[in-house]
């Protein structure tokens, strides 16, 4: 009665599901490994936005560089700002609005380091200068989160020349150092707090959210092991069926031949 699952059509269905089988396996191996990924990745973002605030030297130094371990972790700086050399980012959005972060050298005793004061809503044209609040004059002591420099891989912004003066597209402190006459730190502060305070200020840039941690990998790791049921299942429903209308033919010889399953 099952020598039919030996012909071509069936062996050909038979390699079919063979192949899927592994293939959802290792799709479902993927999802779940990036769903680590991130939920471990997550909860470093967790720890570091919750630790208690160091000096920027402790974490990082002039010409050096800011290990993902350490990213997000609160710092403070004291120095002055040096409002001659301030940027704007371009193409930065905020509550669904495009505009500019501001970029603010703070120059310390331990060296310089950009600081993002926070987001500007954009001018009438993309090349057009924004309104940028000026920053507070004299010493200055800022907090804020230590973020890498920002690279096109990290970022997923392609860098490009030909911009206005005083405007970049990434906040890359290796490229915007060479316009500047003292060396930076490696990586950038994300400005939380400072004291004193100004008078007017950009908005500031909110923590990141690290709410999902993965779960939308997870569930396409589920889905992917789900559709192995699903195809094992398929597979033995063709074959019962196939067997029982074979069975019917041959229990019925008026029938003309099994019908197709």
């Amino acid at each position: 009665m099952y020598r039919f699952l030996l012909t071509p059509r069936w062996l050909g269905l038979h390699v079919l599901v063979l192949v899927l089988i592994p293939a959802f396996v290792f799709l479902g191996r993927w999802q779940y490994g990036r769903f680590e990924e991130k939920s471990a990745a997550g909860d470093l973002i967790t720890a570091n936005l919750n630790s208690a605030a160091v000096p920027l030297a402790t974490l990082d130094r002039v010409g050096g560089s800011v290990p993902n371990t350490v990213k997000y972790r609160s710092v403070t700086a004291a120095g002055h700002y040096d409002a001659t050399h301030e940027l704007v980012v371009r193409r930065r959005t905020q509550n669904s609005v495009l505009g500019f972060y501001v970029i603010t050298p703070l120059v310390t005793p331990q060296g310089t380091v950009l600081v993002n004061r926070g987001w500007v809503k954009a001018g009438a044209t993309a090349d057009a200068p924004p309104e940028v609040p000026p920053p507070p004059s004299g010493d200055v002591t800022v907090t804020g989160r230590l973020r890498p420099t920002e690279t096109e891989d990290s970022s997923g912004i392609r860098n490009r020349p030909g911009l206005p003066a005083g405007q970049v597209l990434l906040i890359n402190t290796a490229d915007i150092g060479k316009s500047l006459p003292y060396p930076l730190f490696g990586g950038f502060i994300e400005l939380t707090g400072q004291s004193p305070e100004a008078a007017t200020a950009p908005e500031p840039v909110p923590q990141p959210d690290v709410s999902e941690g993965g779960g939308l990998n997870l569930a396409y790791a589920v889905q992917w092991w789900l559709f192995i049921g699903v195809a094992v299942g398929g597979w033995a429903l063709l074959m019962r069926r196939e067997a029982h209308d074979l069975r019917a033919a041959a229990d019925d010889p008026a029938r003309e031949g099994a019908p197709t399953p």
